[in-house]
């Protein structure tokens, strides 16, 4: 195919809000039906990472200074999911730390001082800062029952007494030591951070809880995961379990990876994880509902503009479907600035064999997500996927199968997460790091990047609505080969950086466009 050469236009285009590049970048975010929209009416594709710190010493703030947030922007990030601590916001009942807020003010400028968008994630891990992180321990109620772990940490869900009881006090809304329930202390703490935040254009949005968790009723989800188990292997192999064997297969890293083996194509898989459909349903539709509805009527008063993320529960991450539903407005009308946060990881997240992920459960998990989605009329951005704590080069192929999906299915998403020295890594360098449609004119139909070939691709369908440009974020522009473009584009580089921006200028009608783009050097000779 004959090569057509990019243009550099000799002067920059005015628009009502450009940065310091001259382009007219997003600095608002509404939902409109299925797709995130910016000020110009651009569908806009939230492509970020997960900032947060977990540690108490450091007062729950990350440490990095504007130069980081300056860093995320030259990896072609437009947003960050940036975790904000219960224990750090209320350290006792009703007093909120204005130091806490002063220095999340602090990261969320730098944020905005380099086009990002920020979705603030109130975060929790086995519910408590006694555990590993989230309530403070004045929130805590455990009725002194033990805290038990296994062989991940994320065992302790399942396993300790003390996390389940504390969340069941939570559903229940149980009085703290003020007399005031611990989960509308909750609502209120969202209420004040969102009256903080309402008219920071650049805080698209509040991440409710971060994967909520049944509490005790869960207790009910491991006999039947084991059962559905010992089903499936006798079905497929005639193999007969004990109750101990399946309690065995179970009780470590090194022998849940092997039961895994068994659950490599999606038919094993779902016999095994919809036994946890039940469960997972009565929870999410009562106390799950509830709560959303109840911190949603709180940060309502207060902004009426910003986007609320609902999470499925924390089953869902790993593929149960979810019962939750759309938020309503004081009126009992549908609010419609809402979105769906999902988390998907694969079961062998958090362990020592994450490059051994299967395709195929993955591919179920994130079809469950874009089914979710579509049931909703939500856009979905995932919150978390990723955790590819293991930096061989083994984990490089998992990671690209998971964007590919991300891509096929034109989600959102925020990587978990950043460390430093993340964008050195080879999983980053060569999955998470790639062209994608930050802004486009008109309606998103499909993209997709072939890494083998270096091909880029995507189909919108122009609206005519608007005079802004559609923007695609391009690693390496300097190899940047446009293959039959019969329209004005330009190339805008990322200061500092060899990436930066391909700028399409619209036509001003409807109009279904297509464009392949070629990043391969070899393509180029």
């Amino acid at each position: 195919m004959k090569k057509v050469a990019i243009v550099l236009l000799a002067g920059l285009l005015s628009w009502s809000c450009t940065n310091e590049h001259g382009l007219p970048m997003p600095s608002k975010i509404t939902v409109k039906g299925d797709i995130f929209i910016d000020e110009y009416g651009r569908q806009v594709i939230l492509n970020g990472i997960n900032v947060v710190n977990k540690n108490k010493d450091d007062n729950y703030l990350y440490k990095g200074g504007p130069e980081f947030y300056k860093l995320l922007k030259q990896q072609g990030f437009n947003c960050i999911r940036l975790g904000i601590i219960w224990d750090g916001l209320e350290p006792q009942p009703g007093v909120y730390s204005e130091a806490y807020l002063k220095e999340l003010d602090k990261r969320i400028a730098w944020a905005a001082e380099n086009d990002l968008f920020v979705v603030l994630d109130m975060h929790q891990d086995l519910f408590s800062v006694k555990y590993a992180d989230g309530a403070p321990e004045w929130a805590t109620i455990t009725g002194d029952k033990p805290h038990t772990t296994g062989a991940i940490w994320s065992d302790a869900y399942l396993l300790s007494e003390a996390v389940q009881t504390a969340f069941d006090h939570f559903w229940n809304n149980s009085p703290a030591r003020d007399g005031i329930g611990i989960q509308d202390h909750y609502a209120a703490l969202w209420q004040h951070v969102a009256q903080r935040y309402a008219h920071y254009s650049n805080v698209i949005g509040y991440d409710i809880m971060n994967e909520p968790f049944a509490g005790s009723s869960a207790q009910l989800a491991m006999p039947a995961l084991l059962n559905a188990y010992g089903t499936m292997m006798y079905q497929k192999h005639g193999v007969v379990m004990s109750e101990e064997e399946l309690a065995l297969t179970w009780g470590n890293e090194q022998k849940r990876t092997e039961a895994l083996k068994q659950l490599t194509d999606e038919a094993s898989y779902a016999a095994v994880i919809d036994a946890l459909q039940e469960v997972n349903q009565q929870f999410e539709s009562t106390h799950l509902q509830a709560m959303y509805q109840k911190v949603a009527n709180a940060i309502r008063q207060v902004d009426q503009r910003s986007v609320l993320f609902l999470e499925h529960s924390y089953f869902s991450n790993m593929g149960v479907r979810s019962s939750i539903q759309r938020v309503v407005l004081e009126d009992g009308t549908p609010d419609s600035q809402v979105a769906y946060a999902p988390h998907g990881y694969d079961l062998v997240t958090d362990t020592r064999d994450a490059a051994a992920a299967s395709n195929e459960r993955v591919n179920f998990i994130y079809r469950r997500i874009q089914e979710k989605g579509k049931e909703l009329h939500m856009p979905v951005w995932m919150g978390e996927w990723g955790a590819y704590y293991n930096h061989s080069e083994d984990i490089i192929p998992v990671a690209q199968h998971a964007i590919s999906l991300i891509e096929q299915y034109q989600f959102g998403q925020a990587y978990w997460s950043y460390d430093e020295g993340t964008e050195k890594l080879g999983y980053f360098q060569q999955a998470i790091l790639r062209p994608y449609p930050v802004c486009t004119n008109g309606r998103l139909l499909n993209y997709r990047f072939e890494r083998e070939s270096g091909l880029f691709t995507i189909t919108w369908q122009e609206d005519g609505l608007t005079d802004a440009p559609t923007m695609l974020f391009v690693p390496d522009v300097k190899r940047l080969s446009i293959q039959n473009l019969p329209f004005k584009a330009h190339i805008n580089e990322l200061e500092g950086t060899e990436h930066g921006w391909l700028v399409i200028q619209p036509l001003g009608k409807q109009e279904q466009r297509s464009i392949s783009i070629s990043l391969n050097e070899r393509l180029m000779k």
